[in-house]
């Protein structure tokens, strides 16, 4: 992995590329390139942000707090955290909700993936592709798609909002269900902010395709969860495109985290080949597109993108789709939504332990718990996305710097930052970005 070495081309000068703070990413950390002898010796993504040790304030608390905890972990995507936790603890406990409130969990994993992408898309990634700094710089000259790309982001909050109370850290979810379940007429009130939502991502994935992408291929084994009857975000087996297939159960039997000693953030790999692995919204894509809307994979097809996609500047595509597709599955689930039953099942307390992944915008989430016979936590494991994803940003660093050294200093840098954007790493869930350091001989 990191480890390896790349040959550089010859005639390229010393030099030494210094970036204080990597922009439009969320965290703190460095990276360090290190040529010597005409050879890339060393890179490391150095992630110093301070640890915030969530797992060791989990321990000793009662069970059904978790959700409102590891929420406070990520306030762009608390909703895969709530519902992580919430997963793992009801199959600690033999809990199993109604298909009603399964539904509506999955409606509010629509409204986060649909403001979460949209944020990476135009506020973080899109500035990268259009030469502008910032958003800001770049709303002067397209201020209507920034505009579009805002109401599209507020009709994803809205529904965290109706459905989890408030728009960040949701408080209406519980172990068993929520604490409240909405008014249909409530529900009913975003479907047409939703479906003007559902043209303006239908417009972003064919502006997003002709974009201009840096070339960088490379065989990812890519993982995420599978279901059979729909594209995956609270449920489904772990799968990867080497043929795992497992269950949520067996994930820390087949991944493992490591600690370096370059970063705050443990790396995770694969525990059969100490291997890097791929989470995110394009290893949900090679593996499950087939289980997207008619209109989703139609709109790919138009795009030119309904086939594998193995350049991680073109996932900026990806998540355009994938929006798409959470729009598209609101509209459905709202449509279809009839206020029946209790808002939650009870969830008594037991001596267990529980295991639940789910997939948050970013990638593959991993939470597992043991609780005591009072259903208090006495250990707690979670594995975020970008973690998993830290030993394949290096890889992809390599090759990319490798094959680029001949570009301006400035360009160099550049393009660097818009590699490890194209993962649209949360740092600080990982703890944490960017100080760039090249040393050459």
């Amino acid at each position: 992995m990191a480890e390896k070495q790349i040959p550089v081309r010859a005639g390229i000068k010393s030099r030494r590329i210094k970036v204080d703070n990597l922009t439009r990413v969320e965290g703190e950390g460095s990276l360090l390139i290190d040529v010597q002898g005409g050879e890339l010796r060393e890179l490391k993504l150095k992630i110093f942000e301070p640890p915030r040790f969530f797992e060791a304030l989990l321990k000793g608390r009662a069970l059904g707090e978790a959700p409102d905890i590891t929420a406070r972990i990520c306030g762009i995507c608390p909703v895969a955290y709530m519902m992580s936790a919430v997963h793992a603890m009801e199959r600690a406990l033999g809990v199993t909700v109604s298909d009603p409130i399964r539904q509506l969990r999955r409606l509010l994993y629509c409204g986060e993936w649909i403001e979460s992408h949209v944020l990476h898309i135009f506020m973080l990634h899109a500035p990268d592709f259009l030469g502008y700094d910032d958003v800001i710089g770049m709303a002067r000259d397209h201020g209507e798609r920034v505009k579009s790309a805002l109401a599209m982001k507020k009709a994803g909050n809205e529904i965290i909002r109706v459905l989890g109370g408030r728009e960040v850290h949701p408080i209406n979810v519980k172990v068993g269900g929520f604490y409240k379940l909405p008014e249909k007429a409530a529900l009913t009130a975003l479907l047409d902010p939703l479906k003007h939502g559902r043209d303006t991502a239908r417009d972003t994935v064919l502006w997003a395709s002709s974009l201009d992408f840096p070339e960088l291929t490379r065989q990812y084994e890519f993982v995420a969860l599978q279901h059979p009857d729909e594209y995956p975000m609270n449920d489904g087996r772990i799968v990867s495109s080497r043929g795992l297939d497992i269950q949520q159960t067996e994930f820390p039997d087949h991944f493992e985290e490591i600690h370096l000693p370059h970063s705050n953030a443990l790396h995770a790999v694969r525990k059969e080949h100490r291997s890097a692995y791929f989470v995110g919204p394009m290893a949900r894509y090679q593996l499950s597109r087939d289980q997207l809307s008619e209109e989703t994979r139609a709109l790919a097809k138009e795009a030119g993108f309904l086939r594998d996609v193995n350049n991680p500047f073109e996932s900026i595509v990806v998540r355009a789709l994938e929006t798409h597709y959470a729009f598209d599955e609101a509209i459905r689930l709202i449509e279809q939504y009839e206020v029946d039953g209790a808002s939650s099942v009870p969830a008594p307390a037991r001596k267990a332990r529980g295991v639940a992944a789910t997939e948050a915008p970013r990638g593959l989430l991993f939470h597992q718990y043991d609780v005591d016979e009072r259903g208090l936590i006495t250990r707690a494991n979670i594995v975020p996305p970008t973690s998993q994803n830290q030993f394949t940003i290096e890889e992809d660093l390599h090759d990319l710097v490798s094959a680029n050294l001949e570009l301006p200093q400035d360009l160099l840098t550049a393009r660097c930052e818009q590699a490890i954007r194209n993962y649209d790493p949360c740092i600080s869930c990982a703890t944490h970005f960017l100080k760039l350091d090249i040393r050459r001989d």
